[in-house]
């Protein structure tokens, strides 16, 4: 993912593989794009100031601010202050893994080789390893 990316796309990566966020690369950085900050940008601003109006707007009605989304990159999604990815190599145990992810409260680690991402560890994938399900 890119910052270039439509943000309609990174949310349907988002949707159809049940992710809490994404990796973002920009040049030679990597950061997170939480998956909070995607639907941020679906839900009008009179809505999260005043959720009580939500309950008046249809469901047919709601996917049209989905589908508003239109041209709007990532790079306009990603928060101000950006975060840091936690990030380590493919010999991470579990438990590196864990304390990382709990180090810094994010969902996402990437596992990085010689600079080169070669994926990620989510939450979920963790929780599910440490619990054996």
């Amino acid at each position: 993912m890119t910052l270039e990316t439509p943000v309609l796309q990174a949310a349907q990566l988002l949707a159809e593989q049940d992710l809490p966020g994404l990796i973002v690369k920009n040049d030679d950085q990597l950061t997170i794009l939480p998956g909070t900050e995607a639907l941020r940008l679906a839900v009008p601003r009179y809505i999260m100031d005043d959720p009580a109006l939500a309950r008046v707007v249809d469901e047919a009605h709601a996917d049209e601010f989905l589908r508003a989304l239109g041209s709007r990159t990532v790079r306009e999604v990603l928060p101000r202050e950006r975060r840091e990815l936690p990030v380590t190599d493919p010999d991470a145990t579990v438990l590196e893994l864990a304390a990382l992810m709990a180090r810094t409260r994010s969902p996402l680690v990437a596992i990085v080789d010689k600079g080169r991402l070669l994926g990620a560890v989510t939450l979920q994938a963790l929780l599910d390893r440490m619990l054996g399900t």
